[in-house]
């Protein structure tokens, strides 16, 4: 008997079919963050990531162009199994010849045909979307579109509607629609004298964007709310009451960054609350150690739970599912790798637990039973389901990382 054989029989024991539960994660999207690759830095003209972005470490390698990057994008979403997406901020255009004279809010469709190119070549499922209202001259004070000077709102306002135009572009020519999430970094350092004022002035903006118009058979937009950020640790404008509001009146998204929020506050247990008023709910998975760190996502306890309230919820189309952490202490793209199969392995973690049995439990009462068989269930053998997923989907299993420090040893430590 193979080890999944046994497997296939411990979970059946439970009425969980595992060979179910391989063909479903198969079909699960997960749009993974090309700036995991380049510090954030992007290809628009900035030297490092700022307006409360960081990222933290040296580790050599860093792609510098638009084809190491995407050379390095490709060999590591070559270690990941499933259904795979891009998530691409603005700073990612590729300008050519318009490199200084366009700036952000003139952005253009192709400025990213070259990247549905590459997302076509390597079979990728989608390509998402981020304006990238930080790293530019025009973040006034650590403020964009809720600046109190119009100059600056007008231009990330005409950012933000370029970049609509261009998530439209995605979708069609990816035949999938595509999500465009909207994060600023605006806030103050200190206790602010007007708290209202910055956030009508943002509610303002965000009407404008949308008044432009957009396909929502293409696009799904979403907002992206934050605790607080490097710089703003005593107010930020798009904060979660905030952004939810302004979601549920305009018909839009909400994202969920599940290091966008206190230490002791859940995204897991906020995805089934959203799901009771919305059709959609969109994630950025990172893991936060003591605030928004963006280390990569590991398999803790809190992953598997945001997978579980996702599969349980029976949502898995309905919550789109993307990754943003960015750690330069170690090898970029192992980071990549290790984060985006987490995320998968969680998916399938959710996917073999017995939901209905324990859901049952539950309503009965019979919370004796509903922990033990909890807890029984850590520690059935999840690791052989996984090797035979791997293998089906033509992907290494540990020695993955080998592919990886081969390629560190032929081709990063020769970027200076």
């Amino acid at each position: 008997m193979t080890n999944y054989e046994y497997a296939k029989q411990a979970y059946a024991a439970l009425g969980v079919d595992t060979e179910a539960a391989l063909t479903k994660l198969a079909t699960i999207p997960v749009s993974i963050h090309c700036w995991q690759g380049d510090d954030v830095v992007g290809f628009d003209g900035s030297d490092a990531a700022s307006g409360g972005i960081q990222t933290t470490g040296n580790y050599p390698g860093r792609a510098r162009t638009p084809e190491e990057l995407m050379a390095d994008i490709k060999l590591a979403f070559a270690q990941v199994p499933g259904k795979k997406r891009l998530n691409l901020h603005a700073s990612y255009a590729l300008l050519g010849a318009d490199k200084g004279k366009v700036d952000r809010d003139a952005y253009r469709p192709e400025h990213f045909a070259p990247w549905v190119r590459f997302a076509k070549e390597i079979g990728l499922d989608g390509i998402d979307f981020n304006p990238t209202c930080f790293s530019h001259p025009m973040v006034k004070e650590g403020l964009t579109l809720s600046s109190p000077d119009k100059e600056v709102r007008d231009f990330w306002i005409r950012h933000c509607i370029a970049s609509l135009r261009i998530t439209e572009y995605l979708a069609k020519e990816m035949g999938k629609p595509a999500l465009m999430n909207i994060w600023i970094p605006d806030g103050f350092k200190d206790v602010p004298a007007d708290r209202l004022g910055p956030r009508l002035r943002l509610k303002d903006s965000l009407d404008q964007i949308l008044a432009a118009g957009y396909d929502k058979d293409l696009v799904v937009i979403a907002v992206e709310s934050k605790v607080f950020g490097i710089g703003v640790e005593s107010y930020t404008v798009g904060n979660n009451e905030f952004y939810q509001n302004y979601a549920a009146k305009n018909d839009i998204c909400c994202l969920l960054d599940n290091g966008h929020y206190h230490p002791t506050e859940c995204v897991s247990d906020k995805i089934p609350a959203l799901l009771a008023f919305y059709d959609k709910v969109a994630l950025h998975v990172t893991r936060g150690v003591r605030w928004d760190s963006d280390h990569v996502v590991t398999f803790e306890d809190e992953l598997k739970e945001i997978a579980k309230e996702i599969v349980r919820s029976d949502a898995t189309d309905k919550v789109l599912i993307g990754l943003d952490y960015f750690d330069a202490s170690i090898n970029r793209l192992a980071a990549w790798a290790t984060g985006a199969r987490n995320m998968q392995k969680a998916l399938l973690y959710a996917l073999l637990c017995p939901h209905k049995m324990l859901s049952s439990l539950q309503d009965k009462g019979d919370f004796t039973k509903l922990l033990v068989y909890q807890e029984e269930i850590k520690t059935l053998p999840l690791g052989a389901v996984w090797s035979e997923y791997l293998a089906r989907q033509g992907v290494k299993d540990l020695d993955w990382i080998d592919t990886v420090l081969a390629y560190e040893k032929d081709v990063l430590v020769n970027r200076t």
